[in-house]
């Protein structure tokens, strides 16, 4: 992926950096993506083991897991994204585009862990959803990027756009590290970090731990690769609003009806 900065120009110019990898590269990520989720089917279906305890309920973890740890990356991407555009010296559309596509997938992938939770805890806890402070501050997360993607459908010019949502955007991180210490801060029923954990030291070895690492890949990759086209439809967006922006003005200055108007009285 080429650095958003070496296409930035200005505010002014909306259309700076109108993609974040050349084709080439963008379908190479795609296949690569393709093949390691192929090999996370295999792999996390048929070659590693059931659990001890949990048996075949387990095998959700090399979803769920990963899914957690996308959550992760695509917010702090976002707020990363967001306080680079805030920084006068590296003010960008770029980095305000980067925030939005990657805040997107961040929503989808809470809500697949979310949702593989539920599932999981279904025959682990014996219930589908427990008040537990992971799953709590979990949902917490979901909800705040939810407001901040509302955020930005608020009409407003680009710039003010970026720099509230941006606001918002750091504003909704100081939950990410609530919810991956929320399980060594308080008594939960969520088990501990298996990998991430304090220590470092992960507590998961064998064909397990590949195919766990295997879910990560797969999933780091096939995000880099919607990224790219989330961004890419942002860019496209824009161009639009601002054709209809120009239109509408082109028609005020004329004295003529709104374009809509005319358009329904044809």
């Amino acid at each position: 992926m080429s650095a958003p900065g070496t296409d930035m120009v200005s505010d002014a110019d909306p259309r700076s950096g109108e993609r974040l990898m050349a084709p080439v590269a963008r379908r190479i990520v795609g296949v690569l993506a393709l093949v390691t989720l192929a090999a996370l089917v295999i792999v996390g279906l048929w070659v590693a083991p059931p659990d001890e305890f949990q048996g075949d309920a387990q095998r959700l973890m090399y979803i769920h897991v990963p899914a957690a740890w996308l959550a992760y990356l695509a917010f702090g991407v976002t707020a990363v994204s967001s306080a680079l555009y805030l920084w006068p010296r590296t003010r960008s559309l770029v980095w305000d585009r980067v925030a939005g596509a990657s805040a997107e997938l961040g929503v989808v992938f809470t809500a697949l862990c979310l949702l593989l939770g539920s599932l999981w805890g279904r025959p682990v806890w014996g219930v589908w959803w427990a008040w537990d402070a992971r799953l709590v501050t979990t949902a917490v997360l979901f909800f705040l990027y939810l407001g901040y993607l509302a955020l930005r459908r608020v009409p407003a010019t680009l710039d003010v756009r970026a720099k509230r949502c941006a606001i918002a955007a750091l504003i909704a991180f100081i939950d990410v590290p609530i919810v991956h210490f929320s399980v060594t801060w308080w008594r939960t029923l969520h088990q501990e970090a298996t990998v991430f954990n304090p220590e470092l030291d992960a507590e998961i070895h064998g064909t397990m731990a590949l195919a766990l690492w295997i879910g990560v890949l797969a999933f780091t990759l096939l995000y880099v690769y919607l990224l790219d086209l989330r961004y890419r439809l942002e860019v496209l967006d824009e161009d639009r609003d601002e054709r209809e922006l120009e239109a509408a003005i082109a028609d005020r200055v004329q004295g003529g009806p709104p374009r809509e108007t005319v358009g329904a009285s044809s």
